[in-house]
C-alpha cells in the first residue's frame, strides 16, 4: 500500500471515528503514535494548493483540506466563519457555533458544544456531553508523536476564555471556571486537602473527577517577590461538583 493511500484511509477512518489518536485501555489513556505519524505524513506528501472559497484565502498542503459536512453527519454547524480540518471526528448531535475551529486528528463526542471563538486543537480528544465555552481553547499536539494530547472526559464544563495545554487530562463531570488556564509547569491547588497537584512522570496534570476549579494566585514564598508580596497564578479547586453546581451549569434541552 502507498503512503498516500494509507494516510487517505487512515484520514477518512479518523473522521468516521473508527481511528483515534488516543484512547482508554483498561482505564488509562494510551496514545496510538501510528495514527500521527501517518497524519505527518500528509504534510510531506502534500503539495501548496490554491483552495480558496470565494473570497477567503485558503492555501495549505492539497492533502489537508476542510473537512465537508453533509446532513447525514448529524452535526450543526452555523455559519459565520467555523472551519474543521480534514481527519478530525465530530459525532452526531455535535453543536459548533461561530466562529470555531478543530483541527485535525481531534475527536469530539455526542452532545458536545463548541461555543464561538472556541478552538479544538490538533488531536485533542472531547467526551460526550462537554462545553466548551465561548473563547476557551485546547491545546494540539501532533510531535513528538508518542505525547498525549489534551483529554477532555465526558460531562465537562468548561468557562469562557479557559487554556487547557501540553496533555492535561480533564476528568469526567469535571468544572473549569472561566479564565482558568492548566498546563504542565503550573501546580493545581487542591484547597480540599490543602496538597497541590502536580505534573505526573508523563508530564501532565490530571484534574481530578468532578473537581471545580477556579482561577487563583499563590504568594511567592522567597526573595524579594516574597517580600512585595506578590503572588503567582495559580488554579485552585474550590470544591466537588454537587448539585447545586451541576444545576448552575446545565444547557437548556432548547439548545439542541
Amino acid at each position: 500500500m502507498s503512503d498516500i493511500v494509507k494516510f487517505n484511509e487512515t484520514i477518512a477512518a479518523l473522521e468516521r471515528g473508527e481511528v483515534r489518536v488516543a484512547e482508554k485501555v483498561n482505564g488509562e489513556w494510551k496514545v496510538n503514535s501510528w495514527v500521527k505519524e501517518i497524519i505527518l505524513s500528509g504534510f510531506r506528501l502534500g503539495k501548496l494548493a490554491d483552495m480558496s472559497q470565494g473570497q477567503f484565502s485558503f492555501l495549505d498542503k492539497d492533502t489537508i483540506p476542510v473537512r465537508k459536512f453533509t446532513v447525514e453527519n448529524g452535526v450543526r454547524i452555523v455559519p459565520g466563519g467555523s472551519s474543521v480540518r480534514t481527519g478530525a471526528y465530530l459525532a452526531p448531535s455535535v453543536i459548533m457555533m461561530p466562529p470555531a475551529y478543530v483541527n485535525i486528528g481531534a475527536y469530539v463526542d455526542e452532545g458536545t458544544m463548541i461555543d464561538s471563538h472556541a478552538l479544538v486543537g490538533s488531536c485533542a480528544q472531547v467526551g460526550k456531553h462537554v462545553h466548551l465555552s465561548a473563547a476557551s481553547q485546547l491545546g494540539g499536539v501532533l510531535e513528538p508523536v508518542g505525547a498525549l494530547p489534551v483529554i477532555i472526559e465526558d460531562n465537562v464544563f468548561i468557562g469562557g476564555n479557559c487554556g487547557i495545554y501540553e496533555g492535561t487530562i480533564v476528568k469526567q463531570n469535571a468544572v473549569i471556571g472561566t479564565g482558568v488556564i492548566i498546563n504542565a509547569s503550573t501546580a493545581l491547588y487542591d484547597a480540599t486537602t490543602g496538597e497541590y497537584i502536580r505534573a505526573n512522570e508523563n508530564g501532565q496534570i490530571i484534574v481530578p473527577e468532578g473537581a471545580v476549579v477556579v482561577a487563583g494566585s499563590r504568594p511567592v514564598s522567597k526573595g524579594p517577590g516574597a517580600e512585595q508580596g506578590i503572588h503567582l497564578y495559580c488554579p485552585v479547586i474550590v470544591k466537588y461538583r454537587d448539585e447545586k453546581t451541576s444545576g448552575s451549569i446545565t444547557l437548556e434541552d432548547m439548545l439542541r
